[in-house]
């Protein structure tokens, strides 16, 4: 493994050229090494404890497509456009708790801990749990996996914007709605899985109407 090299000008430019991509070009398709490179950036991405708390679905049949329009409603002209459309999916309690069979399996046999480390892991864990986050609930466990998924989110967009790819994050979805697709028409457990985010991938079909605005820095650091 090499230090990387890339110039703070380049990963600038790089902020610089993602946006939300409201409408893709749809004659324009990524290749297999594209998008194979956006979700391996996904897979190399950090988590808490390193139990990866994520699923992605990417979503090509176009029926598929059609059906998640009605519970969508910000994502059917990325739907209709991008040349690859995701769903980020995150572990629900059932697979984050203390003691479930993910987290031992991702202790053992993933990351290959010895006995005596993977005994002294699960203690922390169940302590982090319990009395540093008081994650007491389902919907604790549930939002608090979410938020490591959307490091693997803002990982794939960067990692797309630097190789000049557009993307769009999407949020505009009705839960209930697409829980019940999932189930319906995707073979997720819904008992252990959940939508955080949608996300396109492709070419823009034209570029930004704005130019990026942003808060000045000063204003959203403090030194001490």
């Amino acid at each position: 493994m090499k230090t990387p090299n890339i110039s703070k000008e380049e990963i600038i430019n790089a902020f610089q050229f993602r946006h939300a991509c409201k409408e893709f070009d749809a004659t324009k398709k990524l290749t297999d090494e594209d998008i194979n490179f956006i979700l391996q950036l996904a897979n190399l991405s950090p988590s808490s404890f390193g139990f990866e708390p994520w699923h992605f679905i990417v979503v090509q049949d176009k029926e598929l497509r059609e059906a998640l329009k009605p519970a969508s409603w910000g994502a059917p002209v990325k739907l209709d456009t991008a040349s690859h459309f995701i769903l980020g999916l995150t572990m629900k309690a059932p697979m984050t708790k203390w003691g479930s069979d993910h987290t031992k399996r991702m202790m053992k046999e993933i990351r290959k801990m010895p006995d005596d480390m993977l005994a002294a892991y699960s203690k922390f864990h169940k302590e982090f749990l319990e009395s540093d986050f008081n994650l007491d609930t389902d919907k604790k466990l549930f939002d608090w996996a979410s938020k490591q998924c959307y490091i693997a989110l803002a990982n794939m967009m960067t990692g797309a914007a630097m190789n000049g790819i557009d993307s769009c994050p999407i949020e505009g979805f009705h839960q209930q709605k697409v829980d019940q697709l999932l189930q319906e028409k995707f073979d997720v457990d819904t008992s252990l899985y959940g939508l955080s985010y949608m996300v396109a991938f492709g070419n823009r079909k034209a570029a930004p109407s704005k130019a990026k605005n942003r808060r000045d820095l000063s204003e959203i650091v403090t030194w001490k």
